[in-house]
């Protein structure tokens, strides 16, 4: 397989969420660690958004049916999501952009926080979107067979695990408080603990991402 098409598919989407799951950590990290992390997702993004041009030319051609729209949404909104992220991280950076006039608003970091945690769940449905395409690269790079029954329940297992653990990830995260714009005091002590930090934010990505690649599969069977 072309190691072009493996980078486009597999090891850009790893460095982005693995970036976006730093930045998340800020109460560990510090602020310019947490703007770094921030400034090198958005770099990968652009680059991303450039390599995928063509789909943004193709908006208007060809019909729209259920499955297309539910795709074209859910980028629309991540798209729309990591936008907002960015001109708030601009208004509010301390480190970075320290030099230029700075909004000290509590209401606009509040706005970035807000966005942040609904970026998460919109990059846990546009992983569940290409979950198909990821799993045909990697049986791909690991010259495994596409038809392997033991594999496809194993992993169809897992994946239900994972997804009824998510529920746990959410109440430990108080993700339902973080996701309304609801006042919380709720924030992860990085001086307890480090790592099920990660674990969390991760099994929170199989929240959207596996009812969307079912859901998508459902409506493409049925069409």
């Amino acid at each position: 397989m072309k190691s072009s098409i493996v980078l486009k598919r597999l090891v850009l989407p790893a460095v982005m969420s693995a970036l976006l799951l730093l930045a998340m950590a800020y109460w560990w990290q510090g602020n310019l660690w947490h703007e770094l992390f921030g400034t090198g997702l958005f770099a990968l993004l652009a680059w991303h958004i450039g390599v995928n041009r063509r789909w943004f030319t193709g908006l208007l051609r060809g019909p729209y049916d259920a499955p297309r729209v539910l795709t074209v949404g859910l980028h629309l909104g991540l798209i729309f999501g990591m936008g907002l992220l960015l001109v708030t991280s601009v208004a509010i950076s301390d480190s970075l952009l320290a030099a230029l006039p700075q909004s000290d608003s509590f209401a606009l970091r509040q706005v970035h926080l807000f966005t942040a945690y609904w970026v998460m769940i919109a990059v846990g449905a546009h992983l569940g979107l290409h979950w198909t395409r990821v799993m045909a690269t990697t049986r791909g790079v690991l010259r495994l067979s596409p038809a392997n029954t033991l594999r496809t329940w194993t992993l169809r297992v897992v994946a239900a695990a994972l997804f009824l653990l998510a529920f746990d990830s959410v109440a430990t995260l108080d993700l339902r408080s973080k996701l309304t714009f609801t006042p919380s005091l709720s924030f992860w002590d990085f001086s307890t603990s480090v790592t099920p930090f990660f674990w969390h934010w991760a099994a929170v990505l199989s929240l959207p991402a596996i009812p969307v690649h079912y859901g998508v599969r459902l409506l493409r069977a049925r069409r």
